[in-house]
């Protein structure tokens, strides 16, 4: 075994390397007696807002309540379909289930993404939307899809769970549809400390609604306007990540560096394919949720890195969301069956040095070399 140790993703850190900060904000909202629905969460919701140009943002307790709010508070009804990227987590297909619509599959394109002509081609009478996910911190080709739904007259909404801060055509992730759900998970680029999301939105009377279902129903001033539910932000989860926020770009930064070290060091490799590296005159600028690629011999890479002490991780547990059969889905798409049995991840975080990415690149060229 290796001196040499590299988790996948360090859980404590998020803790220890800003303790004092988290105290000093723990103590501040609890000694106000404020923890729900109060300052702290009305001045992030204006931050999110204001980093993502987007017109409004409300707090929820996680993505998926997010995406399920904004589909009820447009209106999904029973049997409608909304196409979806098969590389996504199931929660996307499963948002649009509980809101009583149909999630509709389909394969992946170059980039991993969903592909264009297969949303085309899945279109049917029955189909009201169209959900892509903004997956690993990349965002779609939106102008793509935006002109398919202006075309098929149909409403689109975002996964942007992963993406956040990044862009398409210098547009923010979440801002392309009629409303879009960030993920504050711990691990996320931007994370906090436990179980939080978004809802970014740009119409007034939408907002409105989902200001509404968030809160039992309640609007802005309290009014009990139409049934709801609990999903609020607390202000304590919403002070840390107005603290972390402020530093957002720097932690971007260097993650695009991190992704920029893998392309130099494991580029040449035949036996892989990377991820889009950073490039200032692409189209995305991708905030690397994420590291995935995919590998030949990808099982044994794994357990290679892993008697070598580096972390690593098959998103989804290996599935894509139409494999899980028994949920009902039936569909054959082989660009995404390709990719699931050659993906995995590599660490993609701020605790990892220079020198670990050094050791992590010099082991799998070793695998490959060997």
């Amino acid at each position: 075994m290796s001196l040499n140790k590299v988790p996948f993703f360090e859980y404590p850190r998020l803790w220890s390397d800003d303790r004092e900060a988290f105290l000093s904000i723990i103590d501040d909202v609890s000694s106000s007696g404020g923890f729900i629905l109060q300052k702290a969460v009305s001045d992030f919701e204006i931050e999110l807002a204001n980093y993502t140009s987007a017109n409004y943002s409300v707090g929820v307790g996680n993505a998926t309540d997010g995406m399920e709010i904004f589909l009820e508070a447009i209106g999904v009804n029973v049997g409608d379909e909304i196409i979806i990227s098969s590389h996504t987590m199931l929660a996307t297909a499963s948002a649009i289930k509980v809101a009583g619509g149909v999630p509709i599959p389909v394969d992946i394109g170059y980039d991993n993404l969903i592909e264009i002509q297969s949303i085309e081609d899945a279109i049917t009478a029955n189909t009201v939307g169209i959900m892509p996910t903004q997956l690993n911190g990349r965002v779609c080709n939106m102008e793509a899809i935006l002109a398919i739904a202006k075309k098929h007259h149909l409403f689109v909404v975002e996964d942007a769970a992963q993406a956040l801060g990044a862009k398409y055509k210098n547009q923010h992730a979440g801002t392309f549809g009629l409303a879009s759900a960030i993920s504050f998970f711990p691990a996320k680029v931007l994370g906090c400390l436990g179980d939080a999301g978004g809802v970014l939105v740009n119409d007034k009377d939408l907002y409105h609604k989902i200001y509404q279902i968030h809160d039992h129903g309640r609007d802005n001033d309290g009014e009990i306007i139409r049934w709801g539910r609990n999903s609020r932000l607390d202000n304590i989860q919403a002070a840390i990540l107005s603290y972390k926020l402020k530093s957002y770009n720097d932690v971007i930064s260097r993650r695009r560096e991190i992704a920029q070290m893998y392309q130099d060091r494991l580029g040449s490799l035949e036996e892989l394919d990377l991820p889009e590296p950073p490039s200032k005159f692409s189209d995305n600028f991708d905030v690397y949720q994420n590291y995935e690629l995919q590998a030949d011999r990808r099982d044994e890479l794994k357990t290679y890195l892993e008697g070598k002490n580096i972390g690593t991780l098959i998103q989804w547990g290996g599935k894509a969301v139409h494999q899980f059969t028994q949920l009902g889905f039936n569909q054959s798409l082989p660009s995404a069956e390709r990719f699931f049995k050659r993906c995995i991840m590599l660490p993609m975080n701020v605790f990892i040095s220079n020198s670990d990415i050094d050791y992590i690149c010099e082991t799998v060229n070793l695998f490959y070399r060997r």
